[in-house]
């Protein structure tokens, strides 16, 4: 049976491949904002001196397709600066994964019309978050940070001003495809923490979403995708939290020796069951320290369950995923 969703989602990564690769356009900064003036030129950094700008941090953002970094600093007498950081990413999908990472902060909209509701989806029309003098964007394929080194009424309406100069005319496409992978409910009471969704491409962005060790035992890096969030359990007196994981390699192949050293590394006291079937399956369920496991494997694609607290839930939540892929396929 041919997966539609997962015809999809493959297609979608395809032609984002071909096309989707980042296009230069500069937001229009204004020279001076209140009482704070940039230099006309920006610091520009690549990934040859990211370490120079940022030390360790570089790390995070070369997890993903990362082109280039411009950095304007605003300045002014008697004031604390203003720090706008400009990343360039290759797809829209890397920039909204960076904003992934954290949805915590005040909802900013810089658009005069909401977003279509194709547009919308799980994170809702969630383009742009505020707290505490910082201010993150996903723009297409630009992520930006807008950081006043001091909050001030001031500052924070400098700080919203510049963001809304950055959207402007920019493009706002929708959430990466591999999120529609994600059913917002899961039987009777197992509901998505939409706030919790984070969308990357290395080790070591899920391991600060979810830990599972300082190996990358499932093979990640720059050419596959992956989703990952939590499912609450609000029914009966104990609240019950899930973790799922949904990762696509670049073809069938790459997935299996995924799986296989997975299995190896997180499960090595345990028998591999394999299912085979007209898509590519691996299908396993085992009961370790902190609760039941569930894998399935769907052709280039691998589906993970974790911290299920029975077989039945973590069998349940394997089995709408293959349901959401058929159905939301239409």
């Amino acid at each position: 049976t041919t997966l539609s969703l997962l015809a999809m989602i493959l297609m979608a990564s395809t032609s984002e491949g071909a096309t989707g690769r980042m296009k230069v356009y500069k937001p229009n900064l204004p020279k001076t904002i209140d009482v704070w003036t940039r230099p006309d030129t920006p610091r520009v950094i690549d990934s040859g001196n990211i370490f120079e700008y940022m030390n360790g941090a570089g790390e995070l953002y070369l997890a993903y397709r990362f082109n280039h970094l411009e950095v304007y600093e605003y300045k002014a007498d008697g004031e604390q600066s203003i720090l706008v950081e400009l990343y360039y990413m290759e797809t829209s999908d890397d920039a909204f994964g960076l904003l992934s990472l954290d949805w915590g902060g005040e909802h900013v909209s810089f658009s005069d019309s909401p977003a279509s509701k194709s547009n919308q989806s799980l994170t809702s029309s969630t383009r742009a978050l505020y707290g505490a003098g910082l201010l993150r964007i996903w723009s297409d394929n630009l992520y930006c940070r807008v950081m006043a080194f001091s909050e001030t009424p001031a500052s924070k309406q400098a700080v919203l001003t510049l963001g809304k100069k950055i959207a402007a005319k920019r493009k706002s496409p929708s959430e990466p495809e591999l999120l529609k992978i994600l059913p917002p409910d899961i039987g009777m009471g197992w509901k998505l923490r939409n706030d919790r969704i984070g969308y990357f491409r290395s080790h070591l962005v899920l391991n600060t979403l979810y830990y599972l060790t300082h190996q990358d035992i499932l093979n990640l890096d720059l050419s596959t995708e992956a989703v990952a969030a939590p499912y609450d359990n609000i029914n009966g007196k104990n609240r019950t939290r899930v973790q799922f994981l949904f990762v696509r390699y670049a073809d069938s192949g790459q997935a299996q020796q995924a799986l296989d050293q997975f299995h190896r590394a997180y499960l090595p006291e345990h028998q591999k069951d394999i299912v085979a079937g007209p898509v590519t399956e691996s299908q396993s369920y085992f009961k370790i320290e902190d609760g039941w496991l569930g894998y399935k494997m769907y052709g280039p694609c691998i589906a993970l369950v974790f911290e299920c607290p029975d077989e039945n839930s973590a069998r349940m939540i394997i089995g709408q995923i293959q349901f959401n892929l058929l159905e939301t396929g239409g």
